[in-house]
């Protein structure tokens, strides 16, 4: 090694040194006691104050909702060089031990009627109306994990949703099973239906300015007619309507245009031969149906459509 070489070789052993000596130690990692994970597993950045670039390193498991485990620094130290023997972590500080559970929130009976509402108007109800729900009997506010959680109805009705009826139900947080509960429930299904704005009588032509619309509970109104357009002159109603009464589908039928004994003229047809004869209308008959009439001259019965 000549006199230049060995110059510049220990004047940059000089400047490692200086390097080494002022540079600042790293900051120390430090564990938490205690800490709350979600069902994702335990995460570096979950027990570390200052996990910096190691955040997103994955150690364990989560614990079993209500159960709790216990990793020593010795561990965590440990599982970091199994993921990354590269890297060399030594400045470990904080707890000597952490505490790991599930994070937890409390299904109380708001949130419970939100989640047993939206499950039963989705898959139930459907677009008959709106579902309102109320509980029976009080409901103690319980701890489940703090997670998207779902409903699956184990046990309803054949009916259905009915105003009183007992629902089993089952809640998951995930792909874990929280609990089953059965609860009695009274429900609504809130939807338009056609009321009279005054009294009307039998016979009388259904006519749309006769009706108004308003959301009444169609579940103790299971015949109402639901407020869709209405045709002004195709059917009739078959009984008195008071005021502020709901129009039920019993209450109108197509509406009559032959009346029981009522002369018609009935028109025979074979091929192009069409006979013209005056008749008698032994029933009433709406558009399209099929009644009995008597034939005046003869006095013999047959069958004719409206």
């Amino acid at each position: 090694m000549n006199a230049a070489f060995r110059s510049i070789f220990i004047m940059f052993c000089l400047l490692q040194a200086a390097h080494g000596q002022s540079a600042e130690p790293a900051p120390s990692i430090r564990l938490r006691a205690e800490v709350q994970v979600s069902s994702r597993g335990i995460f570096l950045s979950d027990i570390v104050e200052n996990p910096g670039e190691l955040a997103s390193i994955r150690i364990a498991d989560a614990p079993v909702f209500g159960r709790s485990t216990m990793l020593l620094r010795a561990q965590v130290a440990e599982m970091v060089h199994q993921q990354l023997p590269e890297v060399a972590v030594t400045n470990w500080a904080g707890a000597a031990r952490t505490r790991i559970s599930r994070k937890t929130q409390m299904l109380d009976e708001s949130m419970l009627k939100e989640l047993l509402g939206s499950t039963l108007q989705r898959d139930v109800v459907r677009d008959r109306g709106e579902l309102e729900l109320r509980l029976m009997r009080p409901w103690a506010a319980i701890s489940i994990p703090d997670e998207a959680l779902s409903v699956r109805v184990l046990d309803l009705p054949n009916a259905g949703v009915t105003p009183n009826f007992i629902l089993r139900f089952e809640i998951q947080a995930g792909a874990q099973s929280v609990g089953i509960w059965q609860v009695p429930l009274q429900a609504r299904i809130i939807h338009e239906i056609w009321v009279a704005r005054s009294s009307l009588a039998r016979g009388q032509i259904l006519q749309s300015s006769d009706w108004l619309a308003e959301k009444r509970d169609i579940l103790i109104l299971r015949d109402a007619v639901g407020a869709i357009h209405m045709n002004d002159d195709s059917c009739e109603l078959t009984e008195n309507i008071p005021a502020g009464s709901p129009l039920l589908s019993r209450s109108i039928k197509p509406r009559t245009i032959v009346r029981r004994g009522k002369m018609i003229e009935a028109l025979l047809q074979d091929g192009k031969l069409v006979i013209s004869v005056k008749a008698e209308a032994l029933e009433d008959g709406a558009v399209g149906q099929t009644i009995r009439v008597r034939n005046m001259a003869s006095r013999r019965e047959f069958r004719g459509k409206v």
